[in-house]
């Protein structure tokens, strides 16, 4: 079963990422043009939200499960490096990521006017976005060595 979750890690990891980005581009674009709230827009909406919600469940499981978290609470490991990143920095960033996901969201669906459903889902959205780029880790990046799709 851990080969599974790890495999619906991969995919929900982009599927978050890429419903993330288009609610955000369609958010930025009902703005600008000021057009109306339609049913395709809310369901995406709400995609995203479920989408990121599933991905928050299979993410906490491989959390408790991995043993670069246990290694690093467990203070045997020296200095900060990817264990520490991947135990405080990359789930802190992800989970508020969530939350903000989960408050546009709900946020959005409240909103009276469209144009106000529209700037909501851009900056809780967008924020969560920015916070999802910062805590992603980077095949470049100095704190953690990460493939950005695995084979399984």
């Amino acid at each position: 079963m851990f080969p599974f979750l790890l495999s619906m890690h991969s995919l929900f990891r982009w599927l978050t990422v890429i419903s993330l980005l288009v609610s955000f581009i369609v958010a930025v674009r009902g703005v600008r043009q000021r057009s109306l709230f339609p049913p395709s827009v809310n369901s995406l909406r709400h995609s995203t939200a479920t989408i990121a919600h599933i991905q928050l469940m299979i993410g906490i499981w491989l959390y408790t499960q991995s043993a670069q978290v246990g290694y690093y609470f467990s203070g045997a490991a020296k200095g900060f490096g990817e264990a520490g990143f991947f135990s405080i920095v990359h789930i802190c960033c992800m989970i508020l990521a969530i939350v903000f996901i989960t408050l546009g969201s709900a946020l959005a669906k409240r909103r009276p006017r469209p144009l106000d459903k529209y700037r909501t889902m851009m900056w809780w959205f967008g924020a969560a976005l920015v916070l999802i780029v910062i805590a992603i880790p980077w095949p470049f990046s100095p704190l953690a060595h990460r493939p950005m799709w695995r084979a399984f």
